[in-house]
């Protein structure tokens, strides 16, 4: 599941940052998706609402105000309309990277900086544009689809961030992540970094949604997404050990003993063989998930399209969440410290604060006592 923030703060910065045309339909895709944001006490009067989508708005006002009490998330208009988009995402993304690299191209916004995504309310638009740099460019590509945004609380003025149809019907245990994880993005957002923006929103939904289980939640919610994140974080894993050995035949790519031609034939038989790999692996864990009586085919569609963009994208939201975690042990799981904690990091330069994060997840991985995170919420 993807969580991107659109660009739409953007649109209101000078133009030369990207064409006018993009600028206009990300104000006039926001503008419907706000359009059509009612308030949660409206829908859940309104005979005509269906009892399933009753109690799931129900729900989110739950998680909604546990995120303030309990995990000390902006207490503001967002999340307290809802808005029936009637389609299957919120936005498209198109991510791109070249075909040696994981590093993924950025566009730059005025008010936003820099970030390794460009999103679309229209998914054509975003494919037209995905095919431009594939052919145009040489990139590798990824569309994705994405069921939120956020607008950092900018336009709590106007309403907020409204819940979406795209999500709401999600498992107790996923809506409460996708809420968390979008707050998150309004406590602290550093520009030209979407690496550590999204590894610490990560972070917090991951922390977060423990806490809610643990407190909040029946065992059913809690079997359900604790089946539902032991295969996430499996695949998580796969990817994490891909990325790996990507870097690692990229770095080679540049061979002293070889001319550039053989250099680059021999990187993509190298890459070639990673993939296969990856591939061979991912099936032996859906072999592993059917054997234990949960077979799963969810992951199918982004092995089968995985390339460079799309294993750039997995990194931005999982590289730094350890570092992230380990902070918040050491902040002792007080929820205010640790967002204080996390501005002050934000703060230092991105080689400083990247170097900081990756010293304490090295840390807590060789001190007992710092791992056993989840302690904390008992």
């Amino acid at each position: 599941m993807a969580l991107l923030i659109v660009i739409v703060g953007g649109v209101w910065g000078s133009v030369g940052c990207s064409t006018v045309g993009y600028y206009a339909q990300s104000v006039r895709g926001h503008i419907g998706v706000m359009t059509v944001a009612r308030p949660v006490p409206d829908v859940l009067a309104d005979p005509a609402t269906a009892d399933d989508l009753r109690q799931r708005l129900l729900l989110a006002q739950r998680i909604r105000a546990f995120a303030v009490t309990d995990l000390a998330l902006p207490d503001n208009a967002s999340y307290h309309r809802y808005s029936d988009l009637k389609r299957r995402a919120a936005v498209w993304n198109v991510a791109a990277a070249p075909p040696d690299a994981l590093t993924l191209k950025r566009w730059c916004f005025a008010v936003l900086g820099c970030v390794g995504y460009r999103g679309y309310y229209d998914e054509a638009d975003a494919r037209a544009l995905a095919a431009q740099l594939q052919q145009g460019e040489g990139l590798e590509v990824r569309v994705y689809g994405v069921p939120a945004y956020s607008t950092l609380g900018w336009l709590n003025w106007v309403g907020g961030d409204p819940l979406l149809s795209t999500f709401i019907h999600y498992p107790e245990g996923e809506l409460a992540r996708m809420i968390f994880h979008e707050l998150a993005h309004q406590v602290v957002y550093v520009d030209d970094d979407t690496m550590f923006n999204e590894s610490y929103a990560t972070a917090v939904e991951r922390l977060g949604v423990r806490h809610w289980l643990t407190t909040q939640a029946d065992d059913a919610a809690r079997q359900g997404y604790a089946r539902l994140d032991q295969r996430r974080q499996a695949f998580r894993a796969l990817t994490r050990q891909t990325r790996d050995a990507l870097h690692i035949v990229y770095a080679r790519k540049a061979d002293a003993g070889m001319d550039a031609n053989r250099g680059a034939q021999a990187m993509l038989a190298a890459k070639a063989e990673v993939m296969a790999r990856f591939r061979h692996d991912y099936a032996a864990l859906k072999a592993q998930w059917a054997a234990a009586g949960a077979p799963y085919d969810g992951y199918d569609a982004w092995v089968a399209a995985a390339n460079n963009a799309a294993f750039g994208v997995q990194a931005a939201y999982d590289a730094l969440v350890p570092g992230f975690e380990a902070l918040f042990a050491r902040e002792g799981g007080d929820w205010p410290r640790f967002h204080a904690a996390v501005r002050t990091l934000a703060q230092q330069p991105h080689d400083e604060r990247q170097a900081q994060l990756k010293s304490l997840a090295a840390r807590a991985k060789a001190a007992p006592a710092v791992s056993q995170l989840w302690s904390l919420f008992k």
